[in-house]
């Protein structure tokens, strides 16, 4: 993908990444409601408005090329989608900001930050308001705390065909919701393939790993399954991820191997955290703790070989 840090051309290639996002946000929207679009206006503004105020505080003026770069809209929306339709106002307030002030400009702006700045902010709201990002409607399906995902989570001993039958209905294109969520970011994401946006690297690793993961823990849908690739593909905010959040330029490696690597991490500790962890879903513990390792993984992968 483009390093926007130095290419001078951020904007255009932020503005083009929302666009791709546009398919998603919107099946989203029709399919969870007006709130959903409220979300989107109310951190788009205290983004930028979060932004502008760190810029201030850094002495920089008002109309810096960085109030303009665009990065901060795609921080917002990714949010909006993110967070569920009918989040308090405030939770969704203390996420964008976070993500901004601590996620970005804590390292000194686009292009210096280590870890993705969305996920800093969802993860400060998860860990401070569990219960508020955990509140779903019926068959509405998120980041964190899906209906799907928590009910296959919490199943107990019942198999997978019980599960869905008893009024899920995972399986058959817009069973659940999530199913047309992830499959319009899945098609919103290869428009930024097929626009050259995106590390192709990043995102198949990711989900090479967590499909490979998923069929090895798969048997048939018995009381131990740990889930089919198609289930861990289509529900949650998988492709939102894949797309769209591990493959932010500043915090992915850069090297070729590197991205592979990285990719690999994030649908590795993806899938552990679904299938082991406390939570229904990990996405982004897994993309904070990727991105924790992408300058270990540069250092060791662009650093010359030792000689004797």
């Amino acid at each position: 993908m483009v390093n926007v840090a130095i290419t001078g051309n951020a904007r255009g290639i932020m503005l083009l990444v929302a666009a791709c996002m546009l398919p998603g946000i919107s099946v989203a929207a029709w399919l969870t409601g007006p709130a959903l679009l409220l979300n989107v206006v109310l951190a788009t503004v205290l983004a930028i408005s979060t932004e502008a105020v760190c810029l201030k505080a850094q002495g920089k003026a008002w109309n810096s090329p960085r109030m303009v770069d665009g990065s901060s809209l795609v921080t917002a929306l990714i949010l909006a989608v993110a967070m569920p339709p009918a989040v308090p106002l405030g939770v969704l307030a203390l996420a964008t900001i976070s993500a901004i002030a601590l996620g970005k400009y804590a390292y000194g702006g686009l292009g210096n930050n280590v870890f993705n700045p969305a996920m800093v902010g969802y993860v400060v709201a998860l860990l401070s308001f569990p219960l508020a990002l955990s509140s779903w409607p019926d068959q509405i399906d998120g980041l964190s705390g899906a209906t799907a995902l928590t009910a296959f989570k919490y199943r107990g001993g019942a198999t997978v065909d019980e599960i869905w039958l008893a009024g899920n209905g995972f399986g058959s294109l817009g069973g659940i919701h999530s199913e047309w969520i992830n499959a319009t970011f899945l098609i919103g994401g290869l428009a930024l393939m097929a626009l050259r946006l995106a590390a192709w690297r990043v995102t198949a690793g990711m989900l090479t790993s967590l499909g490979v993961l998923a069929l090895a823990g798969y048997d048939n849908g018995g009381s131990t399954s740990l889930g089919s690739p198609l289930y861990h593909f289509f529900t949650g905010g998988t492709m939102l991820a894949a797309f769209f959040v591990v493959t932010d330029p500043v915090t992915h490696p850069s090297s070729q191997r590197g991205q592979w690597l990285f990719g690999l991490l994030v649908g590795t500790l993806t899938f552990c955290i679904r299938a082991f962890g406390s939570n229904p879903d990990g996405i982004a513990y897994a993309v904070l703790l990727g991105n924790a390792a992408a300058p270990y993984l540069d250092r060791r992968l662009l650093a010359p070989p030792a000689h004797g």
